[in-house]
């Protein structure tokens, strides 16, 4: 919505003084009337630019947001392709800087791009608006992004509700996700180690199978990002 009104003042900015004027002014006297015929038709050709560019606008929603797409098999990765060093520890990059879900930045930037084995506190979560923020989605699935680069990883709750996921979650101390829930086209476990981490090099957490099958305890400060922009 800000892109088409961004469309919109543009094109304004573009289009002569007197059309300007005869979209905010009343005609008069000195206006003639081959002249208000013109401001008509500028006015209407305006006006199907901004519709066309709004269809645009929500098209283009509707098409990224179908483009995530959780589930399938656990996908493994190696160690040394994804969690070798770069330019911000095992990321290229600091955490972003209005990260969600009132999650302390300095805690995220510390857990995701230098660490391999520690986590936030268990329970961590709790003392967050996550809860808050889970719910008011009813049972809705709610996509978690990577705090560093804004890709999707995890979509919650699935095949559950909201409350089975937040119980579960309270449990194990640590926002807890299924193989269903999993992004797998960014999301890799680690073979050796069972480390759960973004393909980008961003650490997450671990898969700690129960008998319900895998789950993966993630921290919420490694998950609070806003979705990248194109």
């Amino acid at each position: 919505m800000m892109f088409v009104r961004f469309v919109a003042a543009t094109l304004l900015m573009t289009l002569s003084p007197q059309l300007v004027v005869g979209l905010s002014t009343p005609n008069t006297n000195r206006v003639q009337n081959s002249d208000a015929l013109s401001v008509n038709r500028r006015a209407f050709m305006l006006q199907s630019v901004i519709a066309g560019a709004a269809v645009s606008m929500l098209s283009f929603a509707n098409v990224a947001s179908a483009a995530v797409s959780p589930g399938g098999p656990i996908q493994y990765g190696k160690d040394a392709e994804i969690m070798f060093p770069k330019a911000h520890g095992t990321s290229n990059a600091p955490v972003q800087a209005d990260l969600l879900y009132e999650v302390s930045n300095k805690l995220a930037d510390k857990i995701c791009s230098f660490n391999r084995h520690f986590a936030e506190n268990g329970g961590y979560f709790e003392s967050t608006n996550f809860e808050k923020i889970v719910r008011s989605n009813g049972n809705n699935p709610l996509t978690f992004y990577d705090s560093v680069t804004g890709k999707p990883l995890f979509v919650a709750p699935i095949n559950r509700s909201a409350d089975d996921f937040i119980k579960e979650s309270k449990i194990h101390g640590w926002p807890s996700f299924r193989d269903e829930e999993v992004v797998w086209d960014n999301v890799r476990v680690l073979s050796s180690s069972g480390e759960t981490v973004a393909l980008d090099g961003t650490h997450l957490g671990h898969n700690l199978p129960d008998r319900s099958g895998n789950r993966y305890c993630i921290n919420l400060v490694s998950i609070a990002g806003k979705p990248m922009t194109i």
